[in-house]
């Protein structure tokens, strides 16, 4: 079993927290690594189990190892009882892991009732410093997903197809999603062909005979199901007239390889776009880095009305980093002034570029590596 790195977080924030929500996609490993850390389980999506669960409570509260809440989303009745457990000894932490696949009515529940009680940890699925080396292109084309593709190969792209399919039939209605099946399905291939682009409601909205405000509050849900990542715009008190709108990015590469159509590496490598494709790619995979790590941060993109561009601006340890990224194997010299001078602008404390290169320049301001040495160099730093 590939060890997950979250598992050290978790039981962290377990030793410090009465409860601690293990939110994050359907299928990204949620219950096998929270089995490894207690055995007591309960999965409140099976009717049974909510049975079993209410007449072994007072047994549950004594327990001395984590209780597991598998699927927590779709018994809200939980949790003003935890919120009672949790008041009644409140210098008791580590007693309960909650997992969830995120939805509107889990966070509303999760805010109401444990806001001061719980930590959140965010499992993604495999992330590249959890895999061999030799996988990083499997996990760039099949995504992170355990049963997706990325270790048995004929899993792709019949895995991530179906998955989003039940996704669209099942999971998005039972959360609240008004969209018929084949709308939302429909609405799965329009962000495939919106990857890394400026999002445009409007013109979105207009191509599916919707009002922007509909097609806004579809995206809000699938961002809420960690689908979509929607990276906000940096504002900067910069003599430039600046983008004002989000771009749009499938977290998961495989879920968006298989809804555009692309099946092995070298047909993505003679796509148009596969510059996007390792784009967003990459930038999941230092959001995700970050999280594993916890690190607090936010994360941006920068883009002016004259061409400056920064595929991603982090604000983080109080500082800002500008993070250019290009699919190059030789990023060039004009590559890295570029980066110097837009970095410049928004006073960014370290300028990154982020290539395939085989050539790592780590400096005190300026770094230039590939993403593996990048996440490397991440998980070196120690947190605040």
């Amino acid at each position: 079993m590939i060890k997950r790195h979250l598992l050290a977080l978790i039981i962290s924030r377990l030793r410090n927290f009465p409860a601690v929500a293990l939110l994050g996609p359907r299928q990204s490993g949620k219950t096998t690594l929270a089995r490894t850390i207690s055995g007591v389980y309960y999965d409140l999506e099976v009717e049974h189990e909510r049975l079993r669960l209410n007449l072994q409570w007072d047994t549950i509260i004594a327990s001395k190892v984590p209780v597991i809440l598998d699927e927590a989303q779709n018994y809200s009745e939980i949790f003003p009882r935890l919120r009672n457990t949790i008041d009644a000894h409140r210098n008791r932490n580590g007693r309960f892991l909650i997992l969830g696949s995120v939805s509107p009515g889990l966070m509303k529940q999760v805010s109401e009732f444990l806001t001061g009680r719980l930590a959140i940890c965010e499992l993604a699925p495999f992330y590249l410093l959890e895999v061999k080396k030799s996988l990083e292109d499997p996990l760039w084309l099949a995504g992170g997903f355990p049963a997706g593709g990325l270790l048995k190969v004929d899993q792709f792209p019949v895995w991530p197809t179906n998955y989003l399919d039940l996704l669209a039939m099942r999971d998005l209605p039972a959360w609240g999603l008004s969209a018929s099946p084949q709308v939302t399905k429909r609405f799965f291939k329009m962000l495939a062909a919106s990857h890394g682009t400026i999002w445009n409601a409007s013109q979105i909205g207009k191509s599916m005979g919707l009002s922007y405000h509909t097609v806004n509050s579809y995206l809000d849900f699938l961002e809420q199901a960690y689908l979509i990542r929607r990276l906000q715009p940096y504002f900067a008190n910069i003599r430039k007239r600046l983008v004002k709108s989000p771009k749009i990015f499938w977290r998961d590469s495989g879920l968006l390889h298989a809804l555009l159509g692309v099946h092995r590496l070298d047909g993505l490598l003679a796509q148009p776009w596969v510059g996007m494709s390792w784009e967003g790619w990459v930038i999941e995979q230092i959001l995700t880095c970050l999280n594993v790590n916890g690190f607090n941060h936010e994360a941006f993109f920068l883009r002016t009305g004259d061409g400056y561009e920064l595929d991603l601006v982090l604000k983080i340890r109080g500082e800002i980093w500008a993070i250019e990224i290009k699919l190059s194997t030789a990023p060039s010299n004009a590559d890295l002034e570029r980066l110097k001078k837009t970095g410049k602008l928004i006073n960014a404390d370290k300028q990154i570029l982020i290539s395939r290169t085989s050539q790592e320049i780590f400096g005190e301001k300026t770094i230039s590596t590939n993403i593996r040495g990048f996440l490397r160099w991440i998980t070196e730093l120690k947190t605040p």
